[in-house]
């Protein structure tokens, strides 16, 4: 679980509903400083929210850009189908082709960060001509690794048959047992209690299936018909740092390791996964 360490917005950053033709979308706007150089869209992972993003977004801005992080449906403050049928790949990729032509800047850099990752390339592989370029932000090939696999199995089991004060007990407790567990400030603990009682059961149980399942699907990024990024910490657990290279060089995408960062780089290190990102949007596209 990715967990924000402040939940102050950043000087120039609006939070709104996007309205698209597919629904409404919960989004956090940061306005570029000075001339703008583009505009990216930032996804994020598994029981995540946009505000995994909130560190990321003035460093964005600063540098240019206009960053836009956002729940996808049925995640915290974003509506949804309650059954897991109203999450299929497909539907989510639909839903971020949508985001992209709603915000009015052209095409946009896409970063996907872990089960965001799968969502953008799937959107890109959909309508490349949305996007400017992907960044594969701690997001591997294919399924996650065994011990990631074994959670979301017993989260799956537990979902439909416990309280949701109950799996947020055992979710809690799972989280605890990380080597890289760190204690929360208690606003950020209530605000991510609240996120796990707004995000829909149905968002949790599809994508669990697919980050449990996915087959590696290599040869498919490397045929996506735009500039590609993989980028990942140093201590990444949830895929292999091997996988992650495997990918970044069998896809002939640029490569980018975060040192001392683990699975979330866009919260312990975003002044580094900034200038990664521009880095890339300056001089890659």
């Amino acid at each position: 679980m990715s967990k924000p360490r402040s939940l102050v917005l950043p000087s120039g950053t609006r939070a709104y509903a996007l309205v698209t033709p597919r629904g409404r979308f919960a989004v956090l706007d940061a306005e570029p400083v000075g001339p703008a150089l583009g505009t990216a869209l930032l996804l994020p992972g598994f029981t995540g929210s946009k505000e995994d993003f909130l560190a990321l977004l003035e460093p964005l801005a600063r540098a240019g850009y206009r960053a836009v992080a956002v729940d996808g449906r049925g995640q915290h403050e974003s509506p949804g189908p309650r059954g897991a049928g109203g999450y299929t790949p497909r539907t989510l990729a639909a839903d971020v082709i949508a985001q992209a032509a709603a915000l009015g800047d052209g095409p946009v850099h896409l970063v996907g960060h872990s089960f965001g990752g799968l969502v953008a390339r799937s959107a890109v592989r959909l309508s490349p001509r949305s996007f400017r370029s992907l960044t594969l932000l701690s997001s591997g090939p294919g399924h996650v690794g065994p011990e990631q696999r074994a959670k979301i199995r017993l989260l799956r089991a537990a979902l439909p048959v416990l309280p949701p004060a109950a799996v947020w007990a055992v979710t809690r407790w799972l989280d605890s047992r990380d080597p890289a567990y760190e204690p929360e400030a208690p606003e950020v603990a209530a605000f991510l209690r609240q996120r796990w009682f707004n995000t829909r059961p149905g968002q949790l149980i599809a994508a669990g299936r697919q980050l449990r399942t996915e087959p590696d699907r290599t040869e498919n990024i490397a045929a996506l018909p735009v500039p590609l990024h993989v980028a990942y910490g140093s201590g990444e657990t949830v895929w292999t740092v091997e996988e992650l290279a495997a990918l970044a060089r069998d896809t002939d995408a640029r490569h980018t390791v975060i040192p001392g960062a683990g699975h979330s780089p866009n919260v312990s290190h975003a002044e580094a996964l900034a200038a990664a990102l521009t880095e890339f949007w300056a001089t890659g596209v």
